[in-house]
């Protein structure tokens, strides 16, 4: 049941000025910290996401080049495929 009281009061605490209407606003110290620090953050969180957009975009140059890669080696594989069944069907024929 203490707890319940303490957490009533700190919430009273907390929102009492609000409710006489004595609010006072933060100091500009404060706030002028709070921005700076926000744009410190701001600034990180920029050069980070462009980090990862130069990654992902060579990822994805990469990607490109491999399966370009792959199908020139695919049409490579099936031309090889053709020759060695002529040459199986020609080897068939001498040996019959």
């Amino acid at each position: 049941m203490s707890y319940r009281r303490e957490h009533r009061s700190s919430r009273a605490s907390l929102f009492n000025d609000l409710e006489d209407g004595s609010l006072r606003p933060f100091s500009s110290y404060s706030q002028d910290i709070n921005e700076h620090d926000n744009d410190k953050a701001v600034e990180s969180l920029q050069d980070r996401v462009m980090f990862l957009k130069r990654i992902t975009g060579d990822i994805h140059e990469g990607v490109e080049n491999h399966n370009c890669f792959l199908d020139r080696m695919g049409n490579d594989m099936d031309a090889s495929r053709g020759i060695m069944s002529g040459t199986m069907d020609r080897f068939k024929m001498v040996v019959n």
